[in-house]
């Protein structure tokens, strides 16, 4: 098996309650929840990434809060491996990429949060670095954000990301889809 499953920052600061609620958070971890049941009864790698700020103007994601820790979907196992990082993409100043090529895989599913910002400069890293990417796109969440005088939905924002992933960087599927092929 050459493929493995990657989750990007489904903490609890994206959740209701936190100090970045995303939208859709909810709903796209119970449907990384189901890729994780399934990679893990199909012997997949899982990878669990999380994001602690480094810089002391952050306002989520701080260390030693309860924001960092992983939410109670997709809780890893002992035997998964966890990485932490400082940065939007997963594989700056990390093991994550030596992780993934001493287990030898060359395709990597991906899911977490925020589209727009950590999945996006992961998904674009890896594909830098040759591997082939998916994009498991209703398991991942975003915001809405502004622009000028703009508020951007958080669905244009995230199908705008999906859209500019897909077919270069990424395959863009869905749960279903996903559960499919693997």
């Amino acid at each position: 098996m050459n493929k493995a499953l990657v989750l990007i920052d489904i903490q609890e600061d994206y959740f209701p309650g936190g100090k970045m609620e995303l939208i859709g958070a909810v709903e796209a971890s119970l449907n990384a929840k189901k890729l994780i049941e399934t990679c893990r009864i199909n012997k997949i790698p899982i990878i669990h990434v999380r994001h602690i700020s480094k810089s002391k103007s952050a306002s989520f994601f701080i260390p030693d809060t309860d924001g960092i820790n992983f939410n109670k979907n997709v809780l890893p196992l002992d035997n998964e491996i966890v990485i932490t990082k400082h940065f939007p993409n997963s594989f700056r100043e990390t093991e994550l990429k030596s992780h993934l090529d001493n287990l030898g895989i060359k395709d990597v599913i991906f899911a977490g949060m925020m589209s727009h910002m950590c999945v996006d400069g992961t998904v674009r890293a890896a594909f830098d670095f040759g591997f082939t990417c998916t994009v498991v796109q209703d398991a991942c969440a975003t915001r809405n954000l502004s622009f000028g005088e703009a508020t951007i939905p958080s669905d244009n924002v995230h199908g705008s990301f999906m859209s500019a992933l897909s077919g270069t960087y990424a395959k863009v599927l869905t749960t279903k889809e996903i559960l499919g092929d693997i």
